[in-house]
């Protein structure tokens, strides 16, 4: 092979050697793709139907190419691609006899330079389309796992992480705990979850507010989880406010509660700081689903609890002091252990002895005058007359409710109006 040849030869290989050194491609893989390049070049230069031999090299870029054709007798030779005759075969080598194949060298200088470049032109996109499948493959085997990411660009709309191997993957805003706040060159811990290809390149995106996030930091931080002796049996969240988590031990000496919690909250306060101190409730895990509900209401303390006959709906009876704890702020307690106990959850308040007798007036009396959307809205938080709603505060309204200050105030007016009229 001429230095020219070697030259062109080394160009093509190095391209490759580029991609293999940061990418890691195997060698393998690098044989079959320099192979089919090199095939491709050959049969556009021949035909599709030739027959070639093709060696390469790849540690010292040397590669031997051998365009075969069946020997024929003079005058016989119907393709030229596919067939040589004796006395031209002779030529190449004397002992070649009719029937045999022959074996010429074909070098790059046969092609041209056009061709040469093509070819390499060729290659670097087959490695980039190697890399995406190898990425993909990669990140697939690590779905709903935690991996490290270094922040390399931040975006309004999503932040660019790189990981150990440099490549890019997507933590978009949406999948970020509302108060994450993250800064260029910094590490972040997110689970795979997902692997967009519809745009040509794949793109790993992250998520930090998905349940396999909260559950894979309990496995890092439990080791009776990891081993199986606890299991998680329900994860729901509120991403940066709450967390509700199920588990259930297989071990009748392990509390599994306080083994995820561990000593003086060992375990939990490692991950309550990665999720940006989201409350975390863990429950005991119980086939009884009116104890699984009422745990999952912690921690309200429960007086009743009535199941419809679909097993679809449950009406929870409080003291007047806990209706509130249940459901919590914003409403995510109430709205967390529905989704636990796959129940719709729906809070009364029990009324006291001294108030039995009191005069008072159900909110549906009052739907000539109110929205029933606003009457509704309160009912789900267990108030189901006007003394219940003129006994609970603005505030609490507007925290376990959809309703604002203003159609509050406007409601209570209209409910006062009601005694103020029966003195």
């Amino acid at each position: 092979m001429t230095t020219s040849s070697k030259t062109m030869v080394l160009n093509l290989v190095e391209s490759f050697s580029e991609f293999k050194e940061f990418k890691n491609i195997d060698k393998t893989n690098m044989m079959r793709v320099l192979e089919d390049v090199f095939r491709t070049m050959l049969q556009r230069k021949y035909s599709s139907e030739s027959r070639f031999d093709i060696i390469i090299n790849t540690e010292t870029g040397d590669i031997e190419m051998y365009h075969l054709r069946l020997i024929v007798e003079d005058g016989e030779v119907e393709d030229a691609n596919l067939q040589i005759s004796l006395s031209d075969a002779v030529k190449l080598e004397e002992d070649y006899q009719v029937g045999e194949d022959c074996i010429e060298e074909v070098t790059l200088e046969d092609f041209g330079r056009r061709a040469v470049l093509n070819a390499r032109q060729a290659l670097m996109s087959r490695i980039q389309e190697l890399e995406k499948e190898d990425l993909v493959r990669q990140y697939e085997s690590k779905m709903g796992d935690i991996v490290n990411g270094e922040v390399y660009n931040i975006w309004k709309r999503e932040i660019m992480l790189l990981d150990d191997d440099g490549n890019e993957l997507i933590l978009p805003k949406d999948q970020m705990i509302p108060s994450d706040m993250f800064k260029k060159g910094e590490t972040i811990r997110a689970v795979v979850f997902k692997i967009d290809t519809e745009r040509g390149a794949p793109r790993i995106l992250l998520s930090r507010t998905s349940p396999d996030f909260l559950q894979r930091l309990f496995e890092l931080e439990v080791p009776e989880i990891l081993e199986g002796t606890i299991q998680i049996k329900n994860i729901v969240r509120e991403p940066g406010e709450r967390a509700k988590v199920a588990v259930e031990s297989y071990d009748d000496r392990i509390d599994p509660v306080g083994a995820c919690v561990g000593v003086k909250g060992s375990r939990i306060h490692g991950i309550v700081r990665e999720l940006r101190n989201e409350n975390i409730d863990v429950i005991n895990y119980t086939n009884n689903i009116n104890l699984y509900i009422s745990r999952a209401l912690q921690p309200a303390e429960i007086s009743r609890i009535d199941l419809d006959e679909e097993n679809t709906k449950a009406n929870v009876f409080l003291e007047a002091d806990q209706v509130s704890l249940a459901i919590g702020r914003g409403g995510n307690n109430i709205k967390l252990a529905s989704r636990l106990a796959a129940y719709q959850i729906e809070v009364y308040r029990m009324q006291a002895k001294s108030e039995a007798a009191e005069d008072d007036v159900d909110l549906d009396e009052f739907l000539d005058e109110i929205d029933a959307w606003v009457v509704k809205e309160l009912k789900k938080v267990g108030l189901d007359s006007a003394r219940d709603v003129l006994r609970s505060s603005t505030e609490f309204l507007m925290n376990s409710t959809d309703l604002e200050e203003e159609t509050i105030n406007e409601v209570k007016k209209v409910l006062s109006a009601e005694f103020e009229e029966g003195k």
